[in-house]
């Protein structure tokens, strides 16, 4: 689907997307579009609106504790290497510390991130001039 930067990477392997990360990939997109279309769904019938926004806000919790767990995973496993030190001080890495480095950039450069982004930011455009059509306008 998407062209992967890191096909040369020692760490492709590592770096594709696992089915694990497109299934919370997809209950992030499913919470930012429920919450982008509750002030819709309350104007039609407020019973689908808690629905929406039930939705969205456990799909966010669900989301975002998955990628505090892989945030709070690559920290550790910066702070173990000290990494930040080495690099800061110019040492030279070791084997170790070059593949974890390399999984951690390639990791940085998802495609699923800036497509989660894109939704985010055209979704949340499309609810607040639906919202202040329902709210002032109609």
């Amino acid at each position: 689907m998407f062209e992967k930067k890191c096909v040369n990477c020692v760490e492709y392997r590592r770096c594709q997307d696992s089915f694990v990360s497109w299934i919370f990939f997809s209950i992030g997109l499913i919470a930012t579009f429920a919450l982008r279309v509750v002030t819709v769904l309350i104007n039609l019938d407020p019973i689908y609106g808690k629905m929406a926004w039930y939705i969205g806000v456990g799909g966010f919790f669900v989301f975002f504790l998955y990628k505090f767990r892989i945030d709070q995973m690559r920290s550790r496993l910066i702070s173990e290497r000290d990494l930040v030190r080495k690099i800061n001080n110019k040492e030279s890495l070791d084997k170790d510390d070059y593949e974890l480095t390399s999984a951690i950039l390639c990791a940085l450069s998802s495609n699923k991130d800036r497509i989660n982004y894109f939704f985010i930011f055209i979704l949340s455009a499309a609810a607040i001039i639906i919202a202040l059509y329902f709210d002032f306008l109609r």
